[in-house]
């Protein structure tokens, strides 16, 4: 088997292949905005790889994900930009630097100091930064909203702004609901943005909830999300040898497809979602 760095050279040359005269003529037209979308594409598979638990997958999904990485670089060496190795470099050189209790001498009590070292750490790196930079900057505006929420609260708690526990957040979630509710039994014009308000507060606090159980929310409802599917295509089964459709069946009669649907699925202590 070849080492990683042999394995990265044959990447690397097939890449510069693809990309040379007399290479892929779709490989050859591609730029780093045309790329761009394939590499959330990837990331995102990559995600899906790691909720379904499959090592096979997910080692197929990372070689997709270091391909977009290894395109980028080659374009960017091509613009006389940067190289691979300025990339690998770099974030040597940045996880050395941000890891001084594991590189250097400083002494940290657990993970909540490591990030909060972290930010600090990566507020110093600014040496462009102007005065009242906030220490939400470094949070991709393009992420999903859930993941944003997440994102910007972790930093935020960085500095000391957060709950200390999560019956803290759970009291909160449920004053959101509280205010989410009146608003939907509100009679009246304006009620409509209201509620979209208050939902987005509750899904802004599910997103802090999440963080401080130490879980992340994209992945948690990915989860779900591909729970609900596997059911409802199993209640979609059972109509079908039933001769019937689900367009036509009560609620009732759905709601007894899922619970069989649930029921013939093997119980697993991480994915007992309810409806």
């Amino acid at each position: 088997m070849p080492g990683m760095s042999d394995a990265i050279d044959r990447l690397t040359t097939i890449m510069d292949r693809l990309r040379d005269p007399g290479g892929c003529p779709w490989d050859r037209e591609q730029t780093l905005a045309t790329l761009a979308p394939y590499l959330l594409e990837e990331a995102h598979e990559v995600a899906e790889a790691i909720a379904l638990d499959d090592p096979t997958k997910l080692c197929e999904e990372l070689g997709d994900l270091l391909l977009q990485i290894v395109f980028m670089a080659r374009i960017a060496r091509e613009q006389s930009r940067f190289t691979l190795d300025d990339v690998a470099d770099g974030i040597s050189a940045k996880m050395i630097r941000r890891h001084p209790h594991v590189f250097a001498d400083r002494k940290v009590a657990d993970s909540e100091e490591v990030l909060r070292n972290w930010e600090d750490i990566k507020r110093d790196e600014r040496v462009d930064q102007q005065a009242g930079a906030s220490a939400l900057d470094g949070v991709p505006a393009a992420l999903p909203a859930l993941l944003k929420a997440y994102r910007m609260t972790e930093k935020a708690a960085a500095v000391g702004f957060d709950w200390r526990r999560p019956a803290d957040v759970m009291v909160k979630m449920r004053e959101e609901m509280t205010e989410l509710e009146a608003e939907l039994n509100a009679d009246d014009d304006d009620a409509t943005d209201r509620v979209r308000a208050e939902l987005g507060d509750v899904l802004f606090v599910m997103a802090n909830l999440a963080r401080h159980l130490g879980l992340e929310p994209e992945t948690a409802l990915q989860r779900s999300n591909a729970s609900f599917k596997r059911r409802f295509e199993s209640m979609e089964a059972q109509a079908l040898v039933a001769g019937r459709s689900l367009r036509d069946m009560s609620l009732e009669e759905q709601d007894a497809l899922w619970e069989e649907a649930k029921r013939l699925e093997t119980p697993s202590s991480d994915d007992r979602h309810a409806r």
